[in-house]
C-alpha cells in the first residue's frame, strides 16, 4: 500500500483518485506521520439476497409451468 502526505494528496487529489481508479491499489494518506484516511477504488456493495437479482434482465419465453412432453420422459426409459 503506498503511502502520501496529506500535503501532497491536497496538490494532487484528482490525479491520485484517477490512478486509485485505473490500479485498483490503495493509497494511505497520512498527516504528522499517522494514518487519516485511505483512498481506494469504489466497488459495488454486494446483493444482501438473491431474489429479485435479475429483475428486468430475464424474460420468459413460453409456459414454463405445463409439463415438456412425454417424448423426454421415455427417454430414461
Amino acid at each position: 500500500m503506498e503511502t502520501i502526505q496529506a500535503s501532497v494528496f491536497k496538490a494532487k487529489c484528482l490525479a491520485l483518485m484517477d490512478e486509485v481508479a485505473r490500479t485498483g491499489k490503495t493509497i494511505l494518506v497520512t498527516k504528522n506521520g499517522k494514518p487519516v484516511a485511505e483512498l481506494r477504488p469504489h466497488r459495488a456493495p454486494r446483493a444482501k439476497s438473491l431474489i429479485g437479482l435479475h429483475r428486468g434482465r430475464i424474460r420468459i419465453r413460453g409456459d414454463i409451468i405445463a409439463p415438456a412432453g412425454t417424448r423426454l420422459w421415455k427417454a430414461l426409459e
